[in-house]
């Protein structure tokens, strides 16, 4: 019995230790894996090594090196002699390249030592991953809202050449109330982004977006709102606050205001009011036949306009239509920036109608909308969710006079634009529908993918 189970401690010693080998065998190989610039530096140390060897031979007119190279012989004519050159060569190589392999890795090996990574995640996988997503293509997001935040958190996954414009029109909530109080930009669709954003720094993310629920003046406000004022004060101005506070959260890519310009949004309803500031206009209730903004064409920020002009896809959406989407494309040089971009351009349109703006609308009527706004159209494809949300959901948002966005399909055809259906929705347990960003972003990057092959 005692013999069975040594052997069985045996046999499962043996297997871990087979497990842990094949592991740190291929942790070794990953680090010649293309892109990392790794085997040139390896043969240039490699190369260094033989110069300066020889170098050092030179400078002492080679009297050790003639006794080595001797000694060398002597004893490769040993070996040779005991063993043909064709078995005795490649034991000779295969124990420098072992030397060689051995020596790297625990280089390696101390390099990832003193960096300490969280978790199991090894320097080399890391540093892959950091390669492929500086590598992505240059992505422009063009929004606001919850809807722009759910999107970057998908892309961020796929690239880090990411810029979030972001609509600067916000005057309700902590934004509107820093507006007023202050007289700065509303920095909450900015900081949601930033947010989003982040690469994993979850304490500071969570600190970021914290609300105080407390306090004389400081219950409703955003602890990231209020960092982004304060930065706004010391540094002039909220691009270079924005700066700042994406070096402290460690985000992938940029955020970017649309305008720096004191912008308040104004609409025509049908019934012939007109009604100033973004958070009264969905308050009113009224059918939006027209939107603009004070001061009418305010100039757009000179990095959101070069990021357009340079970026390799263009996304708009998802977000309220006309005070989160359209606000920024009232900017007219972001606006003739887009049109004038040869790029893939799309639209995520939304799940649900909304009540005080897009109530009654189809996916045609949005795609109208910011045509109309535009005066041009800014986007060859509009991407759609295919499936209805549960019948749970439907009572809910009924209550609330919302309802699924109709595809109609020969009215968008007839508008030039290319249909992109996917199920992109996220329903959670109270019925409430999101777009899901993993399955957005992987329906966003395969119409590009396949945008790019048909180029």
């Amino acid at each position: 019995m005692s013999n069975g189970f040594l052997r069985q401690a045996l046999n499962a010693l043996q297997k871990q230790s087979r497990r842990r080998t094949s592991r740190r065998v291929n942790q070794w190989f990953k680090w010649l894996s293309p892109g990392l610039s790794i085997k040139r530096w390896l043969l240039i140390s490699v190369g260094g090594v033989l110069l300066a060897s020889l170098g050092f031979a030179i400078s002492i007119k080679l009297t050790p090196i003639f006794w080595i190279i001797a000694l060398l012989k002597s004893l490769l004519g040993f070996i040779a002699d005991i063993l043909p050159y064709y078995v005795s060569g490649p034991i000779v190589l295969l124990f420098g390249l072992l030397l060689l392999l051995w020596g790297q890795s625990r280089t390696v090996g101390s390099i990832t030592e003193a960096f300490r990574l969280e978790g199991d995640a090894e320097l080399v996988d890391v540093l892959l991953a950091h390669r492929r997503l500086y590598r992505g293509p240059k992505i422009v997001v063009i929004g606001g809202g919850t809807g722009l935040s759910t999107l970057l958190r998908g892309l961020k996954s796929y690239s880090a050449n990411i810029t979030a414009i972001v609509t600067v029109a916000d005057d309700g909530g902590s934004s509107g109330r820093l507006r007023r109080e202050i007289g700065v930009l509303p920095p909450g669709d900015i900081r949601n982004c930033l947010a989003a954003l982040a690469d994993e720094e979850k304490l500071l993310t969570e600190l970021f977006q914290y609300r105080f629920r407390a306090g004389d003046g400081l219950t409703g406000h955003s602890f990231g709102n209020l960092f982004l004022t304060a930065l706004s004060d010391i540094t002039g101005d909220l691009e270079r606050a924005i700066a700042a506070s994406s070096k402290v959260l460690a985000i992938r890519g940029q955020v970017l205001p649309a305008t720096l310009s004191d912008v308040r949004l104004w609409a025509e309803l049908a019934d012939g009011r007109r009604i100033e500031g973004e958070s009264k206009i969905t308050e009113a209730g009224g059918s939006i036949v027209k939107i603009g903004c004070i001061p009418e064409n305010p100039p757009g920020l000179p990095a959101a306009i070069k990021a357009i002009k340079e970026a390799d896809y263009i996304i708009m959406g998802p977000g309220s239509l006309y005070t989160s989407v359209i606000p920024n494309l009232l900017v007219t040089e972001i606006k003739d920036a887009i049109a004038a971009s040869a790029v893939p351009r799309i639209y995520i349109c939304n799940i649900m109608t909304q009540p005080g703006e897009t109530q009654g609308y189809s996916v045609a009527d949005h795609i109208k909308a910011i045509d109309n706004a535009c005066g041009k159209p800014l986007f060859n494809a509009v991407l759609v969710h295919k499936t209805c949300p549960t019948a749970r959901a439907l009572i809910r948002y009924a209550q609330q006079n919302s309802y699924p966005v109709f595809l109609d399909r020969e009215a968008i055809s007839d508008l030039g634009r290319r249909i992109v259906s996917a199920n992109v929705m996220h329903e959670d347990e109270n019925g409430c529908v999101r777009h899901d960003s993993e399955r957005l972003a992987r329906e966003l990057f395969r119409w590009y993918s396949k945008a790019q092959d048909g180029k």
